[in-house]
């Protein structure tokens, strides 16, 4: 209702869960608007094949791109397209405390294959071992340890500049509960420096406020 309520207007809406119950409870609050699509099922696929084509640079299309899945299961496929098309701006709930308790365990040899999968997906490729862990020397020999929240999306964060292709990707704001553990890192990553700008100062002025 957040999104319908903006003014001036976008001129589409494309909403997306892979629930039905939900994606139904989404047709009847936007009721009869004939600029409102709604669409039941897998938001990796419906981007890439349905809504982002609809976005080219060529016919001076723009979009704001809001992923909030409940786990891991955003593909980086859908990260790279926006970034290469150079008209998508993208805010994106990175599930840290997933990937903790499923993939980035202390001793990476205890990942099951299937986390692994997952989170090359996810990553776009297997590098993601090299920004969660990181070997060193000590007296007994080689060691491997792992990166803490702050280095991996940081790493993730250089992954959205140098291979998605965002010029503009600010340092991402943790969000927590009410324990005050992290859940899942804010990314924003757009083409334009204004929307860069802007975002990136709403994130640091809940940084400082220690939120």
């Amino acid at each position: 209702m957040n999104a319908l309520d903006v003014v001036p207007a976008f001129s589409e809406f494309h909403f997306i869960d892979l629930n039905g119950g939900r994606a139904a409870r989404l047709r009847q609050m936007a009721g009869s608007r004939q600029d409102v699509i709604v669409y039941e099922g897998d938001c990796n696929s419906i981007l890439i094949e349905k809504v982002f084509p609809r976005c080219k640079y060529e016919d001076f299309s723009r979009a704001l791109c809001l992923l909030d899945p409940y786990a891991l299961n955003v593909d980086w496929r859908i990260l790279e397209m926006a970034g290469k098309m150079r008209t998508i701006e993208v805010f994106y709930n990175f599930m840290i405390m997933d990937a903790n308790m499923n993939v980035f365990l202390h001793n990476p040899e205890d990942i099951a294959p299937k986390q692994a999968q997952r989170m090359d997906v996810v990553w776009g490729d297997g590098s993601w071992r090299s920004a969660v862990y990181q070997k060193r020397q000590d007296f007994f020999g080689e060691i491997t340890e792992k990166s803490d929240n702050e280095d991996v999306a940081e790493a993730f964060r250089q992954r959205l500049k140098d291979v998605a292709g965002f010029k503009y990707v600010p340092r991402p704001i943790p969000m927590r509960n009410a324990k005050g553990a992290v859940i899942y890192y804010l990314f924003f990553a757009s083409p334009n420096q204004a929307g860069g700008k802007i975002v990136g100062e709403i994130f640091n002025k809940y940084r400082r406020m220690g939120t």
